[in-house]
C-alpha cells in the first residue's frame, strides 16, 4: 500500500513538472520577433482600449546605432554575445555623465565603431540602422543556418548611440546620453543649470539622422539624408518661467544641439 502510494505521488509530482515546462516553452515562444499578434491587431485594439481617439501617442520603434548594447539570445542555447565586457571607469563618479565610455554591458553584446556586433557561431554582423525586430528576423535567418528552427530573442540592453550636445552657458557642457524622454529645460537641469552670465536666449540645432545606411556601401551616410539642411528652433527660458511659449519647450532627438547664449 505504501509502495503505491508513493509510487502515485511520483507520477503526479513528474506530470506537474512536465505541464510547468510546456508552458515555460509556450511563453518562451511568445516573447521572441516572432509574435503571432500582428502590428495591425495591436494597434486596432490599442485605439480601442483608448476610446478609438488615440490619446497616447505610440514612439516610433527604436533604431539600433552605434556602441548600443544588445541582448541577443538562441532560445535553449543562451546568449550569444562574445566577450561580455565590464563598467567604464567613470562610473559612480558624482557629477560625470559617461559620455564616451560604455556604461557596462554585463551579457549584451557591443555594436563596435564599425557598425557590427560580434555573435556566437556567425561571426560579426552588420546591425547599425536596423530596428529590434528587423533584427530578430534578420538573425533568424543567418541561425536558421546553424541551428534547427532557432527562436531568437533579441532586447536593448543599453543606449550608447543617442545623444545631444549641451553647449554655452550652462554649469556642466557637454555630450549626454537620452535614455529617455527630455525636454530642453530637462536638458539644461540635468547639466547643471544655466549660469551666471547666461541670457535667456537658447537655440535649438536639429542635425540630420543619417543612421539609416544604403545597401549598397554600409560606410557611406544616404546622400539624400545629408543633402538637408540642419532646423534651428528658438527658446526664451525667462518667457517659459512666466508660462508663455510653453510649446517650444520641445523633446529633444537624437543629435541634436543646445547653445545657451
Amino acid at each position: 500500500m505504501r509502495k503505491y502510494s508513493v509510487t502515485a505521488k511520483t507520477g503526479i509530482c513528474a506530470m506537474f513538472f512536465l505541464c510547468m515546462a510546456m508552458a515555460w516553452s509556450c511563453w518562451a515562444a511568445e516573447s521572441t520577433g516572432d509574435n503571432p499578434v500582428k502590428s495591425e491587431t495591436k494597434e486596432k485594439y490599442r485605439l480601442e482600449v483608448l476610446g478609438g481617439k488615440g490619446q497616447a501617442k505610440m514612439d516610433n520603434e527604436y533604431v539600433i546605432g552605434y556602441r548600443d548594447i544588445l541582448y541577443v539570445e538562441v532560445y535553449g542555447e543562451g546568449s550569444m554575445a562574445v566577450g561580455p565586457g565590464s563598467p567604464s571607469a567613470t562610473a559612480g563618479k558624482p557629477g560625470v555623465e559617461e559620455q564616451d565610455a560604455v556604461r557596462g554591458r554585463g551579457a549584451g553584446a557591443e555594436v563596435g565603431t564599425d557598425g557590427r556586433v560580434s555573435l556566437r557561431n556567425i561571426g560579426d554582423v552588420y546591425v547599425v540602422g536596423m530596428t529590434l525586430t528587423q533584427l530578430a528576423d534578420y538573425l533568424k535567418k543567418l541561425y536558421s543556418t546553424v541551428f534547427d528552427k532557432p527562436t531568437v530573442i533579441t532586447s536593448l540592453v543599453q543606449s550608447n548611440s543617442r545623444q545631444y550636445t549641451m553647449m554655452g552657458q550652462v554649469k556642466t557642457p557637454g555630450l549626454f546620453h537620452l535614455d529617455y524622454p527630455t525636454t530642453v529645460v530637462k536638458a539644461i537641469a540635468k547639466a547643471g543649470g544655466l549660469t551666471d552670465w547666461a541670457n535667456s536666449e537658447i537655440t535649438i540645432i536639429r542635425q540630420n539622422n543619417n543612421e539609416l545606411i544604403p545597401e549598397s556601401d554600409p560606410a557611406k551616410p544616404s546622400p539624400k539624408a545629408s543633402s538637408q539642411k540642419a532646423q534651428r528652433f528658438k527658446f526664451d527660458y525667462d518667457d517659459f518661467l512666466k508660462g508663455k511659449d510653453s510649446e517650444k519647450n520641445i523633446l529633444l532627438e537624437p543629435g541634436d544641439v543646445v547653445v545657451i547664449h
